[in-house]
């Protein structure tokens, strides 16, 4: 098994979700089988198979975060060398050559990425079009609709 890359925000978050799955969510699963037994006949009893298909979900949800937690592989940014390039843990912003536009992305783990937060996966075409570049660089990343160029404007290790 190989490791899992995560910033130290990213190993929080999933901690938090299991710490909830195991205190929270299984035992009220737990409690909404046995009241559902409690209404009788198991065979056409919604509530039952609704708690035992639940109980199913949050199991495997768990086995799967513990795993991700026993593999992970712990960068913090901020104890990087700060030489100004692209790696995993920066957050970079970056201007679009064609129309001046500016974004800001973090590049982080595969579980951590959220278009929405500006937290892209290691692994997408842009994060690998930056990786290695520094403030400054133009790179060119292949997109679905033709080639984007971004100015590096600033790299922070935050």
């Amino acid at each position: 098994m190989e490791n899992i890359p995560m910033t130290v925000g990213g190993v929080k978050a999933l901690e938090v979700e299991l710490l909830k799955l195991k205190d929270i969510e299984r035992p009220r699963i737990v409690h909404d089988i046995a009241t559902a037994r409690a209404h009788g006949d198991l065979k056409e009893n919604a509530e039952y198979h609704a708690a035992k298909e639940e109980q199913s979900f949050c199991e495997g949800r768990i086995k799967e975060v513990e795993s991700k937690l026993s593999r992970m592989q712990v960068i913090d940014v901020t104890k990087l060398n700060q030489n100004g390039r692209c790696v995993f843990g920066t957050t970079i912003t970056l201007l679009n050559v064609e129309d001046d536009s500016e974004i800001k992305y973090q590049i982080v783990g595969e579980d951590e990425a959220d278009i929405s937060l500006g937290k892209i996966s290691c692994h997408s075409p842009i994060a690998s079009a930056l990786m290695g570049n520094e403030e400054g660089d133009e790179v060119t990343v292949k997109a679905p609709k033709g080639d984007i160029v971004y100015e590096i404007l600033e790299v922070e290790y935050i």
